[in-house]
């Protein structure tokens, strides 16, 4: 893909020099709107804009909606108002939020003021809902219809007022109050006779959400039922809008990224990796940076505090790093398939007990597995005396549990207690594990070894 738009951008800046724009246009309109973005991207903002009036308007839409937010916040500078308008005008309303949460206050003034009284009243109405609500994403751009209507009546009436709904395929059946009554597609339509009515074709059993549901349970209940779009109602089962599936795939796209960052300890971005400055990936990573080293002083303390232990058997501090890297990845593993499972809603807090117990029985047979091939070792290649690779082996063997029931707790206890279970990912558990191990290390040196 990347040599499919090399290739183009070089084919476009060859037409663009020579202002063969007819050819320009003609290459353009075969593309993906996505695709599109890609160009426009990698273009200077001038000849962005020439570009973009060589698109039809509906394509010229689409493609804005998947530009970057400084780069759309260019182009809205650049443009004159009659270009700003027609643009607002083609952009689903979901994506007019997007665009107006992005923007700095200057450049919402301008959007606002190229927008109908309509449309201001809607966005005022979206914006007015929390940003992780369902409200916040959806969509009032949507088919309805009346369960009097026969199936030719309705398509007809979908053909009429599709145009500028974000999708057609689903739709929803109200009353005269808006109330939501049923839904059917357009396959229920087709394959009906003409003269059957809605009442008859659509399914009352609607699956639905409200304004103020999560978005990232709306876009699981979209993923777990497959579906292409979800009506949200009000708390009088009002039909006020849909969330699509694309805005689904965006909250969970958006979901994953920010896990990932938090488990990485690295404040969530609000831009991707290539255009996020040196300075501001500087402030998103030294935080956690900063706390992780201050925490893992102790273990320093600890190491220490340690010091007559090591000094009557120097070969200790030899398997200091492999104990603590054993027990910061057996930590890792857990921490992430709970954190996954706490995210994807598999695992609730009333699951901390079966979790915990699973998680004791698969430590005992890691940490037995671990020990038995480090004894082996110690033994033969170290060539340390028994009592040390007894010493080395139970503490291994402590480690792996202790590190297998705190990966697994923090995030259940985290998520429990109103957190973000991803910042109880690897790194705050291996600084925790660490100083674990390393107690429970001297202390069973201590008593097998017979120091101090």
């Amino acid at each position: 893909m990347k040599q499919k738009i090399e290739e183009l951008l070089e084919q476009l800046g060859t037409f663009l020099s020579g202002h063969r724009y007819a050819e320009l246009s003609a290459v353009l309109r075969t593309l993906e709107p996505a695709d599109i973005a890609l160009i426009f991207e990698e273009v200077g903002i001038s000849d962005v804009v020439v570009l973009f009036r060589l698109l039809p308007k509906d394509l010229a839409a689409e493609a804005f909606v998947e530009l970057e937010t400084d780069r759309q916040q260019m182009l809205i500078r650049a443009f004159s108002d009659a270009e700003l308008r027609e643009i607002m005008e083609e952009l689903y309303m979901d994506d007019t939020v997007d665009l107006i949460e992005e923007m700095p206050a200057n450049v919402v003034k301008r959007i606002i003021s190229n927008v109908s009284e309509e449309e201001r009243g809607v966005i005022n109405t979206i914006l007015r809902f929390p940003s992780d609500s369902a409200g916040s994403i959806m969509t009032t751009e949507f088919v309805s219809l009346r369960r009097h209507m026969t199936a030719e009546e309705a398509l007809a009436h979908i053909r009429r007022t599709g145009y500028d709904k974000e999708t057609i395929y689903t739709c929803y059946v109200i009353d005269g109050n808006r109330h939501l009554e049923g839904v059917l597609t357009v396959r229920d339509l087709l394959l009906c006779g003409a003269g059957a009515t809605v009442e008859t074709i659509m399914n009352e059993q609607v699956i639905r959400c409200f304004t103020a549901d999560d978005k990232r349970e709306v876009a699981r209940t979209l993923d777990k039922y497959d579906f292409l779009a979800l009506p949200v109602v009000d708390s009088e089962n009002r039909l006020v809008g849909i969330v699509t599936v694309d805005d689904a795939i965006d909250v969970l796209t958006d979901e994953a990224t920010e896990d990932m960052e938090k488990m990485a300890k690295i404040v969530p971005m609000e831009k991707d990796y290539m255009h996020t400055t040196v300075f501001e990936t500087w402030k998103q990573r030294i935080p956690w940076l900063l706390l992780l080293m201050i925490s893992a002083t102790f273990t320093g303390k600890i190491i220490t505090a340690a010091e007559e232990a090591l000094s009557a058997y120097v070969v200790l501090t030899a398997f200091i790093p492999m104990l603590m890297d054993t027990g910061g990845n057996a930590g890792g593993q857990v921490s992430v398939t709970v954190i996954r499972g706490l995210s994807l809603g598999e695992i609730s807090f009333s699951d901390w007990l079966r979790v915990l117990l699973k998680e004791i029985g698969v430590s005992v047979f890691c940490g037995l597995t671990l020990a038995v091939v480090n004894f082996v070792k110690l033994i033969f290649i170290d060539r340390v005396s028994m009592q040390i690779a007894f010493v080395v082996c139970i503490t291994l063997l402590i480690t792996v549990l202790v590190a297998k029931v705190v990966g697994c707790l923090l995030p259940i206890g985290a998520k429990r207690l109103g957190f973000d279970p991803a910042v109880m990912a690897s790194p705050f558990i291996t600084t925790i594990v660490d100083a674990l191990a390393l107690l429970s290390y001297f202390r069973i040196a201590q008593i097998l070894l017979h120091i101090g």
